[in-house]
């Protein structure tokens, strides 16, 4: 039988003791990461005039544009409005058949932080392409845009052929606010959907019976559709991946942990996942466990952002629109 967890028997141990100073550990260091790298990178963006690159830095148009000139953005606007409609249409009948209990599970919390990357995705894409749209209609009346010829590319006059002005006709401003959320937003749910997706095919669904568990269509997408579309999203947007923003995901996930804590201490209740119950005496172990799970889990994302950047600046070394 399950123990009280209500009781203070529960939380006056050494197990819990162990795993407290492991969360509040992760959950300084990252905030140590946070403070140190996202002030540096604000103070050097004051300073500065012309756009010199720090780790964090981020320029507005990434977060709209494509990795490729021969890609418009319309296209990342399409996919990502596609994206939130049927995210958002998933969570909400998930949470109209089973209740609002739902967001008791890290999956569902990860689910709808990335509905959120994709519902902001697609505001800041038609803030992208109204722009690109305006610009495009100004370099027209100035004289100065020229349409691209059939194979692709454009035919520059004379006056522009060979000049260091034409390569970059318009300074790009860095991202505000918005426009560093929305990459942060990304970068969590980069590591987030990935953790969800191997814990629950790789650690959780193959120790399940029958009995205890039936795999239903709203599962399948629960856990694969996150990944699936974040990865698309991914291959079609032009943002950096800084690797100190691991410091969100760690977060993120700490977060959840501290709130199953509080609601547990208060409520006598089952846990979502069996690795979470502190009154195993291998609850430490499986607290770090998934900890360093989180690394490989943000530095498999990692590696694909940074095999794609590599692979089209091979490829298409001069239609490259990211930062390298």
């Amino acid at each position: 039988m399950a123990e009280d967890t209500t009781a203070l028997s529960y939380w006056l141990n050494w197990r819990f003791f162990l795993c407290a100073v492991f969360i509040l550990m992760t959950m300084g260091l990252a905030s140590f990461l946070i403070w140190k790298y996202e002030e540096f990178n604000k103070l050097r963006n004051e300073r500065r005039e012309r756009q010199r690159e720090t780790a964090g830095s981020l320029y507005e148009d990434e977060a709209w544009n494509t990795c490729l000139k021969g890609i418009h953005p319309a296209w990342l606007l399409a996919f990502r409005i596609f994206s939130f409609i049927v995210l958002l249409a998933l969570i909400i009948t998930n949470a109209v058949v089973d209740g609002g209990g739902i967001f008791f599970f890290y999956t569902q919390w990860t689910f709808t932080l990335v509905t959120i990357y994709f519902g902001l995705g697609s505001c800041v894409s038609i803030y992208g392409c109204y722009y690109k749209h305006n610009q495009t209609y100004l370099e027209a009346e100035e004289g100065s845009y020229v349409a691209p010829s059939l194979d692709g590319t454009a035919e520059l006059p004379t006056l522009y052929k060979n000049s260091s002005a034409y390569q970059e006709p318009h300074s790009r401003n860095t991202a505000g606010v918005w426009g560093y959320i929305f990459q942060i937003i990304f970068q969590t749910c980069a590591g987030a959907v990935v953790l969800t997706d191997i814990v629950f095919w790789l650690v959780l669904y193959p120790f399940m019976t029958p009995h205890d568990f039936q795999l239903k269509f709203m599962d399948v997408c629960l856990h694969s559709l996150n990944a699936i579309f974040l990865l698309g999203d991914a291959s079609l947007n032009c943002m950096r991946f800084p690797v100190f923003r691991f410091a969100y995901f760690i977060l993120w996930t700490a977060i959840f942990v501290v709130f199953q804590w509080v609601i547990h201490a208060c409520v006598s209740l089952w846990w979502p996942y069996p690795f979470l119950d502190l009154s195993s005496p291998y609850a430490p172990l499986w607290y770090l466990a998934v900890g360093v799970l989180h690394i490989p889990c943000y530095g498999v994302f990692a590696l694909v952002m940074k095999l794609k950047h590599l692979w089209l600046s091979k490829l298409f070394p001069e239609s490259c629109q990211f930062v390298r």
